[in-house]
């Protein structure tokens, strides 16, 4: 068995997530960030698509999730990381990290993040 972490690193949407009436009508910037921990034996071997993980759909997975509204960003990495998790059973984890970029703080930042892995 050979581990592997595959990364898909700095996708950016453009989505309607937070807390303030504002946000949820002008919308953010989202930078994601997901990586998942399987076994490349097979694929690495085969160099067969259809035995690896599909990348693309976890770019979908992500896409979808990033477009249903929530308040927190809390909230909408726990539902791509579910996402993730339900589609691919056989992962053995997935990290997600999720950048608001220019969060309405009163002042400069670049970005505010959660991540959460399982």
């Amino acid at each position: 068995m050979q581990k592997g972490i595959i990364e898909l690193e700095e996708m950016e949407f453009y989505a309607y997530h937070g807390c303030f009436k504002e946000e949820q009508v002008v919308g953010n910037r989202f930078i994601v960030n997901i990586s998942i921990q399987v076994d490349v034996n097979v694929p690495s071997k085969s160099d067969n698509i259809q035995d690896a993980l599909n990348y693309v759909s976890v770019y979908e997975i992500t896409k979808q999730e990033i477009q249903q509204k929530s308040h927190l960003v809390e909230h909408l990495t726990e539902r791509i990381l579910n996402a993730i998790h339900a589609k691919f059973d056989y992962v053995d984890w997935v990290k997600v990290k999720v950048s608001k970029m220019n969060p309405p703080m009163g002042g400069q930042m670049k970005a505010v993040s959660v991540t959460m892995q399982r």
